[in-house]
C-alpha cells in the first residue's frame, strides 16, 4: 500500500470513528425506515427502538400493524422493544394535553416515546434521536406548537433530528457541529407520499408499507368504546389488560353502570372471546341454534341484566323472532338454562356503545 493509500485509509478511518450515535424511534412504517436510512447513508450508528402500548401493538395486526422487527432486521440494526403499560393507562385517563379527535393523547403519549428515547439515548451513550416525523402529516401531534411543547416536556431541544423535515426545523445540535450533513436531509411537509416513495425507490425499498393506520385511540367506534370503559371505572382504578383486550372484539353494550355484554360477530370472536372470560363474567349462548356467545361482565349479579343480556344474544342467534328459546347461562361454575324473547333490534341499538 502506497503512502498516500495508507494516509486515506486513516483518514477514513477517524471520519468513521468520529460519527456520531443515534437511537431512532422505529415503527416500522415507511417514514421512520427512510429515516433510518438516510442516517446509515451518511455512516451513523444507530440502535432503534420501537414503542408498544396497549393499544398499538406492532406486532398484533391492530393498530399501525407494521412488523417492526423484521425492518429492523432488514436495515441491520439493534432493537429494543419498549412496552407502556399501566403508566400508559394512567396517562390515558388524565392526559395533560388532552385528547384529539377520539381518544388519543397524542402529544402526552409522543412525550412518553421521546422520554424513553433519551433515556436509552444517554444509557448507550449516543447524542441525538432520529424520528420519522413529518411536518403537518399528523394534525395534532406534527405541527410546530406541538412538537415544541413535546421538545420541552421532554428536555430534548436540539436533540431531536426528523430527516424528513430536517430543513423545515432549526438546526439540530448534530448538525450544527457537523456529524450530520444538512444539506442531504429533506424539507417534506403535509401529508402527501409522493416524496416518500421516491425515496423509497432510491433505496431499493420494493414494497414500501402503506401508511399506518394509526393507533387504536383514533378509531372513532374503538374512542367510543374506550371512553365508556374509563368513565365506568372507581376514580383510581385502570382497566386491566384484559379489559383493553376484550374492547378489540365483539360487540359492545351498556346495560347499566356496573354491566356490559360483549356479543361476538362471528366463529373466530366466539372462539377469542372465550379466553377474555374471568372469574364474575357471565357466559351466555342459545341452547339449540346457532349463534354467538355473550360475555356479560358486571360486578352486580343480577338476574334482570342476565334476562336482558339472553334477549339479546338470542337476537343474534338463529332463534325464531316470534317465539321463546333457551339460553345457557354459566357462571360461577354452574350452569341453568332461561327461556326467553329476542329482543327488538331497536331496543338492541339503543344499549350499543
Amino acid at each position: 500500500m502506497s503512502k498516500s493509500d495508507s494516509e486515506k485509509t486513516t483518514v477514513d478511518q477517524a471520519s468513521k470513528q468520529s460519527k456520531p450515535k443515534g437511537v431512532a424511534l422505529l415503527s416500522g412504517g415507511l417514514d421512520s425506515t427512510l429515516a433510518v436510512k438516510m442516517m446509515l447513508e451518511q455512516g451513523i450508528e444507530i440502535e432503534a427502538i420501537a414503542i408498544k402500548t396497549p393499544f398499538c401493538d406492532f406486532d398484533c395486526g391492530k393498530g399501525c400493524g407494521h412488523k417492526v422487527k423484521e425492518v429492523a432486521s432488514d436495515l441491520n440494526i439493534p432493537l429494543k422493544t419498549v412496552y407502556f403499560g399501566k403508566e400508559y393507562l394512567r396517562m390515558l385517563k388524565r392526559p395533560k394535553f388532552g385528547f384529539g379527535s377520539g381518544m388519543n393523547p397524542c402529544i402526552d403519549c409522543r412525550s412518553m416515546m421521546y422520554r424513553s428515547a433519551k433515556e436509552h439515548m444517554l444509557k448507550t451513550g449516543a447524542e441525538f434521536i432520529i424520528t420519522g416525523e413529518v411536518l403537518h402529516q399528523r394534525p395534532m401531534s406534527q405541527n410546530p406548537r406541538a412538537l415544541k411543547i413535546i421538545e420541552e416536556e421532554t428536555h430534548t431541544k436540539g436533540m431531536i433530528l426528523r430527516p424528513l423535515s430536517a430543513k423545515s426545523f432549526p438546526a439540530t445540535y448534530v448538525e450544527i457541529n457537523g456529524g450530520v450533513n444538512r444539506g442531504d436531509l429533506c424539507n417534506i411537509s403535509g401529508r402527501s407520499r409522493k416524496t416518500q416513495l421516491s425515496l423509497a425507490k432510491k433505496f431499493g425499498i420494493l414494497d414500501p408499507p402503506n401508511a399506518a393506520g394509526g393507533c387504536l385511540l383514533t378509531d372513532p367506534q374503538f374512542s367510543k368504546r374506550i371512553r365508556d370503559l374509563m368513565q365506568h371505572l372507581q376514580v383510581d382504578e385502570l382497566p386491566s389488560d384484559n379489559d383493553i383486550e376484550l374492547l378489540k372484539l365483539g360487540r359492545h353494550f351498556r346495560l347499566s353502570r356496573f354491566t356490559k355484554l360483549i356479543i361476538g360477530r362471528n366463529e373466530s370472536e366466539n372462539f377469542k372471546l372465550r379466553s377474555f372470560i374471568c372469574e364474575f363474567d357471565v357466559l351466555i349462548e342459545a341452547k339449540d341454534f346457532p349463534g354467538p356467545i355473550g360475555i356479560l361482565r358486571t360486578n352486580r349479579y343480577e338476574h334482570s341484566q342476565v334476562e336482558k343480556a339472553s334477549q339479546m344474544v338470542l337476537r343474534y342467534s338463529d332463534s325464531p323472532r316470534e317465539f321463546e328459546s333457551e339460553v345457557v347461562i354459566s357462571h360461577d361454575g354452574k350452569t341453568s338454562n332461561l327461556s326467553t324473547f329476542p329482543m327488538d333490534t331497536r331496543d338492541i341499538e339503543k344499549l350499543r356503545i
